[in-house]
């Protein structure tokens, strides 16, 4: 049983015709009929009878018909998908770390849909560390990731598109907001928040206090910087983090460390090298490399 056998049988049986049938299909009627005799071989049963010039379907026929008219629906329905994903449609799956969902992921997604060729692009959002983003790209459950750069992973094109100072956060009524600058010495003096170190910033944090021979006294670790913002407003402790959104606020303080201490963040965008991208992804991918200036 093919599709053709199907289509064929589907017009005989809406004609009642067999050379109506034919001609729409612009086929010969004996190549409909045959058609037709292959697929009541194939059953056993026979789906047609005649009735003077025309044919009726048998109860076998009518039985047949009801599937066939769901499966030539869904075919249909099929064709039409995969015209639209080729046009203005699409599916994108994208994951990302948690202080892009505040402002950085919903206002780019917001204004690429804003645009005409994107308006009919579906999205499903996914957030987590950086590592398990990658490894969900990898594995293909995701067309496109934002996070921290991830090393030791040659298949993966990264993208900067964000570049953030990394900053330390204090209690209001904390001894060092007497100071301008820090130095990255005060993290061996007070208690420490730090990072998830599987994080792409927790790597990141602890490489820096490596690099300047400071073994903070780490009290707890948290995923995102709203954790650690909150937990600094309350006094349990100092932290470095990265100059996002989430830590202005009004219970606590902000310092930039000194000028031959200071290092900044890239966020990256990250995609598979090589591996097949919809139309919709490969416009997403061109749309964040063009705006990356202004929408960071």
């Amino acid at each position: 049983m093919t599709l053709n056998q199907l289509s064929y049988f589907y017009e005989a049986a809406t004609l009642q015709h067999f050379n109506q049938a034919a001609e729409k299909l612009n086929i010969s009627e004996p190549s409909l009929s045959r058609s037709i005799a292959s697929l009541e071989d194939e059953f056993g049963t026979t789906l047609f009878e005649k009735k003077g010039r025309n044919v009726i379907l048998t109860k076998a026929g009518q039985i047949f018909l009801e599937h066939v008219s769901l499966i030539l629906n869904e075919v249909n329905r099929a064709e039409a998908k995969m015209h639209q994903l080729a046009s203005d449609g699409g599916h994108i799956d994208i994951a990302y770390v948690s202080p892009l969902a505040r402002t950085y992921i919903p206002h780019t997604v917001r204004t690429f849909l804003a645009q005409d060729e994107n308006r009919n692009v579906t999205f499903n959002f996914h957030q987590d560390i950086t590592s398990r983003n990658v490894a969900g790209l990898k594995n293909g459950s995701y067309d496109l990731i934002f996070g921290s750069y991830a090393d030791n992973e040659p298949g993966i094109e990264f993208v900067p598109i964000i570049r953030q100072e990394i900053v330390v956060i204090l209690p209001l009524h904390h001894p060092l907001t007497k100071k301008d600058t820090l130095e990255s010495g005060v993290f061996e003096q007070y208690p420490v928040l730090g990072y998830d170190r599987t994080s792409g910033l927790g790597k990141y944090t602890h490489s820096f206090f490596k690099e300047h021979g400071v073994r903070p006294n780490f009290i707890c670790e948290s995923p995102d910087e709203n954790g650690i913002a909150s937990l600094v407003a309350e006094n349990f402790g100092i932290a470095l983090v990265a100059d996002v959104e989430s830590i202005h606020r009004d219970d606590i303080c902000i310092r930039s460390l000194i000028p031959s201490e200071a290092i900044y963040h890239t966020v990256y965008m990250g995609y598979m090298r090589g591996r097949y991208q919809l139309p919709a992804v490969q416009r997403l991918i061109q749309f964040v490399r063009m705006n990356r200036h202004s929408l960071s």
